[in-house]
């Protein structure tokens, strides 16, 4: 889901991240209540002042995002559930969850958690606009607290749609799971649910846009296709989940891998292995043992006419935890590690010696066909560039 990540800060123990994409958003909200939303409420107050309220107007949304995103993260602590962190990116924010919830019990608790938190701070800040009023405070400080209010109360009723990826959808799911004890069927008709809503605000966007309100009409088609991406993404996510979970990964691994030795040139490497075998990661050995992998990727990054002169021992990446995993253990695991480190090829190695390699393809051809014989469609998890890091 998300690009390059700015590590912010630590709260109550989970990790605060804001995506590149951010920035964007932040800007535009600034933009429009300094010069929209503010003036037309407020009149009389100087340029610099709007400004100043669409500041702390704006920074008043992160910190209602990250409250709205943290009670879910609590509460599923308190049920058992990892948390990776808390990011911020331009549609909002998001908890990433490691896995699904045990019961549909812990799926509405954390679900629901979500709305009550913004709903809490629609009638904080309106106790506050309320406040400011009865003691004659600047239309500054009444201005920001009322559109919190408002944007509070806005974020509440908009997660409570019925469909994923929204609060609301989780809401419903965990209802249908409860009811038909399937999980997959539960996540499935919500997510078709979230797909039609994402689907409604694409139209209600275009015609926005036809009837001249260019930028509401933008931001609703751009959420409505985020959030029908959104939704089939989840579902898939389920499918890879309970796909593979429990099958290990010697069952996808290709064994006695093509291996490469540390003092060949780059330019023998190309010609004799790349060329040849038409695969784009290589692991290297040297005096037998296993020291890393050549990609594609390196090799990119070695002038052609020093191709000659280089050897992989000086472009080898080395042999590490986030580039291997053992012939037993969990193909998720195996899954989740290239996810994380943007890999499409681990080593497989067991008591130090290097017995395959799984790819990202084989593992996803897999999920496909038995998405196609179990579900009855294809086309769930197409295949990506492959290329090597």
């Amino acid at each position: 889901m998300f690009g390059r990540k700015i590590p912010l800060f630590n709260l109550l123990g989970f990790k605060v991240w804001l995506d590149l994409s951010w920035f964007i958003i932040a800007v535009l909200v600034t933009w429009s209540l300094a010069e929209g939303f503010f003036p037309a409420y407020y009149e009389n107050l100087s340029r610099p002042i709007y400004w100043w309220m669409g500041v702390f107007g704006a920074l008043g949304l992160f910190a209602s995002v990250v409250f709205h995103e943290l009670s879910h993260s609590l509460v599923a602590r308190g049920h058992g559930l990892h948390i990776k962190g808390i990011t911020l990116f331009i549609f909002g924010g998001v908890a990433e969850l490691e896995g699904e919830p045990r019961s549909p019990k812990s799926e509405f608790l954390i679900a629901i958690v979500g709305p009550i938190s913004s709903l809490f701070l629609a009638l904080a800040f309106y106790g506050v606009y309320q406040l400011s009023q009865e003691l004659g405070w600047s239309q500054a400080i009444v201005g920001v607290a009322g559109y919190l209010a408002m944007i509070n109360g806005l974020l509440a009723a908009f997660n409570l749609v019925p469909g994923f990826p929204l609060d609301g959808g989780r809401v419903l799911r965990s209802a249908l799971w409860g009811w038909k004890g399937d999980l997959r069927w539960a996540t499935r008709l919500v997510s078709r649910i979230g797909s039609g809503f994402g689907l409604f605000l694409i139209l209600v966007g275009v015609v926005s846009i036809a009837r001249g309100a260019f930028i509401a009409g933008f931001w609703q088609f751009l959420i409505g296709m985020f959030l029908r991406g959104a939704a089939q993404a989840s579902y898939q996510q389920l499918l890879m989940r309970q796909g593979l979970e429990g099958e290990p990964v010697r069952r996808f691994m290709k064994s006695e891998p093509v291996t490469a030795s540390s003092q060949l040139s780059v330019e023998q490497l190309v010609e004799n292995y790349f060329y040849q075998y038409h695969f784009k990661m290589f692991p290297v050995v040297e005096n037998g043992a296993l020291i890393g992998y050549v990609s594609t990727h390196e090799v990119k990054e070695v002038p052609r006419s020093e191709w000659s002169q280089r050897t992989l021992a000086e472009l080898v990446k080395p042999r590490s935890q986030d580039n291997t995993i053992g012939p037993e253990d969990d193909a998720l695991k195996a899954l989740a590690k290239m996810n994380r480190t943007g890999l499409s090829r681990l080593m497989v190695v067991e008591r130090d010696q290097l017995v395959g390699i799984i790819a990202l393809k084989d593992l996803l051809n897999f999920l496909s066909l038995r998405v196609e014989l179990e579900e009855g469609s294809s086309g769930f998890f197409p295949l990506a560039d492959q290329s090597e890091k």
